[in-house]
């Protein structure tokens, strides 16, 4: 395999290597060489989305960072030693984030930006490596080629009493990309390496190359400040795992969701954001895309709630072709309402009501559960109803205890004997009445509610209305 790029190989894998294949090479010289190579056209977009995506990982480590060169990310971590302990264990979890993520990069540690970021390429990297396979010297990109575990703990180590000119010394001056005419120029006067333009005086060095070079020098020496804009969370998460295999079965998607829905609440947590709805995209390996959204009642933070709510869909999924990408995506990332939970909780404790209505809908469609909500009207029949969006408001009012908890679906007439109200024998009126008066600029409305005790002991709402002199029954309490 190969990318290319301007019909060109910028990069390719082992396998390709093996067989000659070397960056620069024409498409037509590689294809003679490796008639099965697979060539893919590089991809700009799809390469700055995945370093959005890093840098929405590497906000969780360190607050300070940024991209460099469109294809490196620099992490500042050395206000982050007292939080994480120690550099051992910074590093630890900067190479463990790495790995789950499958990415494969070179990594470099240093005391300024532009240092660390020269750091990532190997001593023995000459000049014409250097500048045909300039994908790989970022800090964390994605590369051709993984760096070993060891790589920052290595340089970390390795300098302990060494000094930075010292460590720059034999690294080659063709690492700095940015000013070929320079380099020829050095190259010429027989200077190759930092070790030969260190010794120098700035002033010489300045007239040879220009100043902005010699500024360039110093902000990787530290003797002038490097200062960069930081890196700011976007107000939408965007994430996504390939598993380089097919998968042909629901189950074998859980870890991939898993990992991307901890990444996911990490960014949220770190962001102080929270959402209440994030959609999954199965990628198939026939190039379609299976969309599913999933919403819960309360901004969640927590993996633990949508990953059940996204297990329960994902068991219901009749997939017709394998899955090679799960992505997940939210863009209605709302700032965090800071709560508390309860001090005195008990372990074994129910789950909260919004969250098994969740796992209801999930189950079974967002329309098979209802929630009834109130309006603000006087007439019964018009303020309550059923609604699957809004939560169930609380109605007003001196005498709202008066209200019955079932409500017919249309009032009921009444028979009359000796002027009092029947249903199933006489009803006797308890309390009220209540009046009610509405409606009077379309079909004035006018009422007398009574609280009325049936022969069985049972409780009933009824009026009289006005208008008619008709007795009807609205509803029956508990």
């Amino acid at each position: 395999m190969a990318v290319l790029e301007k019909q060109r190989v910028l990069v390719c894998n082992e396998a390709a290597a093996e067989l000659g294949i070397k960056a620069g090479m024409g498409t037509t010289t590689a294809r003679a060489l490796a008639e099965s190579i697979l060539l893919l056209e590089r991809d700009p977009g799809a390469e700055q989305r995945r370093l959005q995506q890093l840098c929405c990982w590497g906000y969780s480590i360190s607050p300070t960072l940024y991209p460099y060169r469109d294809d490196c990310l620099l992490l500042e971590i050395g206000s982050c030693l007292r939080l994480y302990g120690n550099i051992e264990v910074l590093l630890a979890r900067v190479e463990s984030g790495l790995s789950r993520r499958e990415v494969h990069y070179r990594a470099g540690l240093g005391p300024t930006p532009k240092s660390a970021f020269l750091f990532t390429t190997p001593l023995e990297a000459n000049a014409s490596d250097s500048s045909s396979e300039a994908l790989d010297h970022p800090s964390v990109s994605e590369s051709g080629e993984r760096a070993p575990q060891q790589t920052l703990q290595t340089a970390s180590s390795e300098s302990g009493g060494e000094s930075l000119e010292a460590r720059l010394a034999p690294l080659p001056l063709s690492l700095l990309e940015d000013f070929p005419c320079q380099m020829d120029a050095l190259a010429k006067a027989g200077l190759r390496t930092f070790g030969d333009i260190l010794a120098l005086p700035r002033r010489a060095l300045a007239r040879r190359c220009g100043r902005e070079f010699v500024l360039h020098l110093e902000q990787i020496l530290g003797t002038v400040e490097d200062r960069q804009p930081g890196f700011e969370p976007p107000r939408t998460f965007g994430d996504d795992y390939w598993f380089g295999y097919e998968v042909k079965t629901n189950q074998e998607l859980l870890p991939a969701v898993e990992l991307l829905l901890k990444s996911f609440c990490h960014f949220l947590r770190n962001t102080q954001l929270e959402t209440r709805q994030v959609e999954w995209l199965l990628y198939g390996i026939n190039r379609k895309i299976h969309r599913f959204a999933l919403h819960s009642s309360q901004p969640q933070t927590h993996w633990q709630a949508w990953y059940q709510l996204t297990r329960l869909k994902i068991e219901q999924l009749e997939l017709d072709h394998s899955i090679e990408g799960v992505g997940l995506a939210s863009e209605q990332l709302v700032l965090g309402n800071a709560c508390s939970g309860s001090l005195f909780q008990q372990a074994g404790q129910k789950e909260p009501m919004h969250s098994l209505l969740d796992r209801l809908r999930s189950r079974l469609g967002p329309q098979s559960v209802s929630k009834i909500a109130c309006r603000d009207e006087h007439l019964p029949e018009f303020a309550g109803y059923c609604s699957p969006d809004t939560w169930p408001g609380t109605a007003t009012g001196k005498n709202d205890e008066l209200r019955p908890f079932w409500l017919m679906q249309e009032p009921q007439p009444l028979q009359v004997f000796n002027g009092q109200p029947c249903w199933q024998g006489r009803l006797k009126l308890l309390d009220g009445p209540e009046r009610i008066e509405d409606n009077w600029w379309e079909q004035p409305v006018s009422r007398d509610y009574y609280v009325a005790r049936g022969s069985h002991g049972q409780l009933y709402w009824v009026y009289r209305d006005r208008l008619q002199n008709q007795w009807y029954m609205q509803g029956v309490f508990n």
